[in-house]
């Protein structure tokens, strides 16, 4: 009997040893697979945040190219026919008022060229027609005694009984204010430039903001930086209007005030040239005092 409980004993202690083996299997076999799992976690993790973040710089690349390209270029060729019929009236208002500027300021200093040239060679000539042959063809002062001569020509073919002095004033008159109308062509221009031109920009200004509005209004976006940049670019066409605008009006007043400058030599000279006419010769400006050199200083004694 001893025997048989020593064989039982036995039987269990193997029993439990197995027992123990196979667990210890068992668990070595779950920490294998719980560790596989966990390593295709990771790799299933790192695979996701790779996806990530190119989707990510998809969207960033495609919101980039999406963005609205703000400018002067981008405006015109996002506005319609209303903005570039505004663009092209200021543009044409733009370069037309410069060259109105750059012909009227030659014209001008011709005149005023002539003008310092008559001096006492012109007027100390025996006739008028002798005096006449000492200016320039084809220049203001020149028209001024020509049409003169030929009023008193002219006056003698009359039929009517006309006063002289008042056929030859008349006839000076009539050549001044031609000189003056030539002179004064093209002003008009500028001044209406200047009172029309920051109107018309604004005009395009309100037109690229109703654009502007309409296509957000389309697109369903109305944040802040939808808004602020088209709104904001399409303030481009009042600047430009008052960039045409204010050229204009200083041209127009720097030119205003030198034909009028130019008027009044041209009136001066035509008083000049009636009282001449009238007097037969007798009346004529008084000659230039030609300032005499200053007499040397004497030398001083030579000390001995």
């Amino acid at each position: 009997m001893f025997n048989t409980l020593i064989l039982m004993l036995q039987d269990a202690a193997a029993n439990v040893a197995n027992a123990a083996g196979d667990a210890a299997a068992n668990v070595a076999s779950n920490v294998g697979d719980a560790a596989g799992n966990a390593a295709d976690a990771a790799s299933n993790a790192a695979a996701a945040a790779s996806n990530v973040a190119a989707n990510g710089a998809e969207n960033l690349a495609a919101a980039a190219g999406k963005a609205p390209q703000l400018g002067i270029i981008p405006m015109l060729q996002q506005g319609g026919i209303l903005t570039w019929i505004v663009a092209a009236i200021l543009v044409f208002m733009l370069f037309y008022t410069l060259f109105i500027l750059a012909t009227k300021f030659i014209e001008q200093n011709k005149v005023i060229n002539q003008g310092k040239t008559i001096g006492n060679a012109f007027w100390s000539s025996a006739s008028l027609s002798e005096a006449a042959g000492k200016l320039g063809k084809d220049t203001a002062y020149r028209q001024i005694v020509d049409d003169g001569l030929l009023a008193q020509d002219q006056h003698t073919k009359l039929t009517d009984s006309v006063d002289s002095h008042e056929w030859t004033q008349n006839a000076l008159a009539r050549s001044q204010a031609s000189i003056n109308s030539d002179l004064n062509a093209g002003l008009a221009f500028l001044a209406t430039v200047g009172s029309t031109a920051p109107f018309i920009g604004l005009f395009g200004t309100v037109v690229g903001i109703l654009n502007a509005l309409l296509k957000i209004s389309m697109a369903g976006q109305a944040s802040m930086e939808t808004v602020a940049g088209p709104v904001g670019e399409a303030l481009y066409m009042t600047a430009f209007g008052l960039l045409v605008a204010v050229p204009a009006v200083l041209a127009y007043n720097w030119l205003q005030r030198r034909n009028k400058s130019i008027a009044e030599d041209l009136g001066s000279f035509s008083n000049s040239i009636y009282g001449f006419m009238g007097s037969g010769g007798a009346i004529r400006p008084a000659a230039r005092a030609v300032a005499a050199p200053r007499p040397a200083a004497p030398a001083a004694p030579v000390k001995k």
